[in-house]
């Protein structure tokens, strides 16, 4: 028996067990127009097209009405979603802290205390041992930036010696940053003031006086849709005036390019990797104090390198004929691949990253998803590997090139992060601190199991439920993915999934292909004319998820964001057989205009670009807005979009939703929400995420039957 038919066998067990009905009539009006397109001899309707102009006043009236309904629908269910928030609020209020990231003789981390809407930087000068989080003094309050929370630190870098930070900050969740520098020591920001950096890297040089960086031009001065490209890197000094920083990089290379300079661990040298797309990433490098030209290291290998320098020796983490990475050495001086000498070889897992601390090689490798720390010498020994807790995920670590202190933080689904000190000589571990919860987390337990695609490939599963579940196909599950950019999706601490596992719920996230958690063949066998691949791995977890008997069709969720939230548009589409509800948020739906909108431009490496005949037919096979018909009855649905999202645009959503709302057959809800003074996520104060999320969970709670 087929897996599609074994489905339809245990619908009639459950079939109207969770139905959730919903009156179509109180829909807003949506004028269709007659707007069809011809592309590559084909027709193609957009009668929703008048949407794009998220400004004009029709479109405005029409996402007041939206946001309207989604709260008139959602009303019956205020105590439930108040019950929630309080849970949010207290799962988030509790101390959290960031990995230590030394500079110089300081240390510094990040803290939320008592359920802060952002997370403050903290410093211990000199002795960090025995000191309590709390007792570091603050270096930036991002809650002191606005009196509503959002207007965000969206990055920060500290200078060698932990004089300077360097650090952007944003309004509205929009990311476009500008550049500040803090003296550390007075609290106060110099006068230096930089804009357009968004998605900025700051590479400092050794002593501290100026730094690299890279910064988008001045909207005004470039053809209107490309104000987020044309980046270029900068040398700046400090106390100077921005205009007259010297330029770097950038002139003549292709406009969607974001370069990205950091410095190398000796302080000696910056490097500059730069966006091409997912799967390629060149590396150059210069000495950081002249003003000579970069170096290639290994432009035109269609492939990922990163690096860093110690005494003279460039350390690279390459997937260049090594598809799972490897770690080469050369000399400064002879950077190109010719020169490379393999020092730790390609492994069963993923060689996913490596600091340079105390001379030595710490490796982060990842086995099926879960992380191991291995140390080697500079030469490629092995030497020993430091012991984990258990399954998770080292989620940062940062050391010294001359100390033998390493930090890091391990996390996993239910299990909240904690921050390790290890020396590296004696080899002992220290707890440096514990995120608390409010919550018994051991009643939950994480499980890997594994489904198998339409092609026969094997996809894991994480599934996390309560210890005493019983597996008879009745429990409300909510299925998460991804699956694009070469993204891997890694255990870590989540505490808003918490009170929808204290309820019963079962939370599967499944690492589908396009992400990076195998390497690069597991990207490539998810993207571009492949990314049917993505969908069916998620379809055959959801499958396997029911025949295991965690759950069935009328319980079944789906959740995904941005590229996930594609993912879920193609799922409610392909697949509406399969799931009871969806939660798409800031999604691509119309994959024949991405490119036309936002950072769209950029990502046509990735999906395939629309304007190529053979690709739009790629396109065409599974863009959501395209696929939708008028005699299916659709998933339940929520559609999450912001005003001020500056990488996915907001007519994705709105045309999905209209689509949605005009075609179901079915009394399921199609609803949307548009967030205002918010963007793609990054920056949004904890007071709105757990309004969000809250609203998020009653929604899929009624869905699933979990409420009246």
């Amino acid at each position: 028996m087929s897996r599609r038919l074994m489905l339809i066998a245990l619908l009639p067990l459950t079939l109207t067990a969770c139905i959730q009905r919903f009156d179509p009539s109180m829909y807003p009006e949506t004028p269709r127009h007659d707007r069809v397109d011809t592309l590559h001899g084909q027709s193609i309707a957009d009668p929703y097209r008048w949407l794009e102009d998220e400004q004009s006043e029709a479109a405005q009236e029409w996402i007041t009405a939206q946001n309207t309904l989604t709260e008139r629908a959602l009303a019956p269910f205020h105590s439930t979603r108040e019950e929630i928030a309080a849970e949010l609020t207290a799962l988030y209020g509790v101390d959290s802290v960031s990995n230590i990231r030394p500079a110089g003789e300081r240390y510094f981390f990040t803290m939320r205390e008592h359920g802060q809407n952002h997370s403050v930087i903290r410093y211990w000068d000199a002795k960090w041992q025995d000191q309590p989080f709390a007792a570091g003094k603050v270096a930036i309050n991002p809650n002191e930036f606005s009196a509503d929370g959002t207007v965000a630190l969206d990055w920060w870098f500290p200078s060698p010696n932990g004089r300077y930070i360097t650090y952007g900050k944003s309004s509205s969740g929009s990311e476009k940053s500008t550049l500040y520098i803090r003296d550390v020591t007075t609290g106060q920001d110099l006068a230096d003031e930089i804009p357009h950096t968004q998605y900025c890297n700051v590479a400092w040089n050794a002593d501290g006086t100026g730094f690299y960086y890279n910064r988008c031009p001045d909207p005004a001065t470039v053809p209107a849709g490309e104000e987020n490209f044309h980046m270029r890197v900068y040398f700046h000094r400090v106390g100077t005036d921005w205009q007259q920083d010297r330029y770097v990089w950038g002139k003549g290379r292709p406009i969607d390019e974001e370069p990205r300079p950091y410095a190398s661990s000796d302080g000696q040298y910056v490097l500059l990797n730069f966006f091409k797309d997912p799967s390629v990433d060149d590396l150059y490098i210069k000495w950081a104090d002249d003003e000579q030209p970069f170096q290639s290291v290994s432009a035109g290998l269609n492939a990922i390198t990163h690096g860093d320098v110690a005494a003279g020796r460039l350390y690279l983490l390459t997937n260049h004929q090594a598809p799972r990475y490897r770690i080469c050495v050369t000399s400064v001086d002879k950077p190109g691949p010719e020169h490379w000498t393999t020092i730790v070889p390609e492994q069963k897992g993923v060689i996913d990253a490596f600091d340079i601390v105390d001379g030595k090689l710490v490796v982060r490798l990842s086995e099926n998803v879960r992380s191991r720390l291995i140390v080697y010498d500079l030469d490629g020994h092995l030497m020993y590997e430091i012991p984990l807790p258990g399954l998770g995920t080292v989620t940062s670590m940062r050391g010294g090139l001359d100390k033998p202190d390493l930090f890091f933080t391990f996390a996993s689904w239910v299990v909240p992060t904690v921050v390790y000190h290890y020396d590296l000589r004696t080899r002992q571990s220290t707890v440096l601190h514990r995120t608390e919860s409010p919550v018994d987390l051991s009643q939950f337990e994480t499980t890997q199991i594994w489904a198998t695609s339409e092609d026969g490939t094997r996809v894991p599963i994480f599934v996390v439920a309560r210890k005493d579940i019983v597996l008879d196909g009745s429990n409300p599950t909510l299925l998460y993915g991804y699956g694009g950019f070469n993204n891997s999706f890694f255990p870590y601490y989540r505490p808003r999934i918490v009170p929808f596992l204290e309820r019963g719920g079962v939370w599967a996230l499944a690492n589908i292909r396009g992400g990076g958690e195998f390497g690069q063949p597991w990207h490539d066998g998810g993207r571009r004319e492949l990314k049917q691949n993505c969908f069916n791995d998620f379809y055959a977890a959801g499958e396997r998820l029911i025949e295991l008997g965690y759950t069935n069709p009328s319980r079944l969720a789906c959740k995904g964001g941005s590229n996930g939230g594609l993912l879920i548009g193609a799922a409610v589409t392909q697949r509406p057989d399969l799931f009871q509800a969806a939660l798409s948020q800031v999604p691509l739906m119309d994959m024949l205009r991405f490119h036309l909108w936002g950072m769209g431009a950029q990502w046509v490496h990735e999906y395939g670009d629309p304007e190529k005949p053979a690709e739009f037919a790629w396109l065409r096979a599974y863009s959501p807005y395209h696929n939708i018909d008028g005699s299916t009855d659709y998933p339940a649905t929520l559609i999450v979009t912001a005003e001020a999202d500056n990488r996915v645009d907001t007519a994705h959503a709105f045309k999905m939703t209209a689509a949605l709302q005009h075609a179901t057959s079915g009394t399921r809800p199609i609803l949307l929400r548009c967030e205002r003074k918010a963007g793609h996520g990054a920056g949004k104060p904890l007071n709105m995420r757990i309004a969000h999320q809250s609203e998020d969970w009653t929604f899929l709670m009624w869905q699933l039957g979990m409420i009246d």
